[in-house]
């Protein structure tokens, strides 16, 4: 990101991988390249993120198979959080599993009551190559698996198991993005 400026104010919005499509189901690849390349993926994943009114977005959820996410999400205290993550890793993930409403910009408004620990950490590197570790609890450590979980290939959905998994799948299949246009 360049230097004073707010991220995604010079990224392009992209289309959004909506579920079904497979590079959602598939995991990316680690980022090798910390060139200008990577500087615009995560301009346009912010640009992209906030035109969508999300707090989180991972690289395949715009069709770029590559570990890279970004953030603007509170956590439960209100503190706000901003800032990317390039080939993160999950180190913790700890603390109460708690049930909560889980969206994703890949299933367009829908939601589903999806168990996460309320404490995780992860570590990778900013988009030019710095460590970095991320700490988060309540509704940002949610946040914060949830984009981890995409790079692996897993969406929210898969998380869920018997009827919360059937109503979900069920309202899959009847939202409006989801049909023929």
């Amino acid at each position: 990101m360049r230097h004073g400026s707010l991220p995604g104010v010079h990224g392009r919005v992209r289309p959004l991988t909506l579920l079904g499509d497979p590079v959602l189901h598939t995991p990316c690849g680690e980022v090798a390249d910390f060139g200008p390349e990577l500087a615009d993926l995560v301009e346009d994943l912010f640009a992209t993120m906030y035109a969508a009114e999300g707090v989180g977005l991972a690289a395949n959820q715009i069709g770029v198979p590559l570990r890279v996410f970004v953030f603007d999400c509170p956590d439960d205290e209100d503190v706000r959080h901003l800032g990317h993550v390039v080939n993160p890793r999950p180190v913790v993930t700890d603390g109460v599993v708690v049930r909560g409403p889980e969206g994703c910009l890949s299933l367009p408004g829908l939601e589903a009551g999806t168990e996460r620990y309320d404490h995780a950490v992860v570590e990778g590197f900013t988009v030019t190559g710095e460590p970095v570790t991320v700490h988060g609890t309540g509704f940002f450590a949610r946040c914060l698996q949830h984009e981890s979980d995409h790079l692996d290939g897993t969406v929210y959905a898969d998380r869920l198991d018997g009827r919360r998994h059937r109503k979900l799948m069920r309202r899959v299949a009847r939202a409006s993005w989801r049909r023929p246009a």
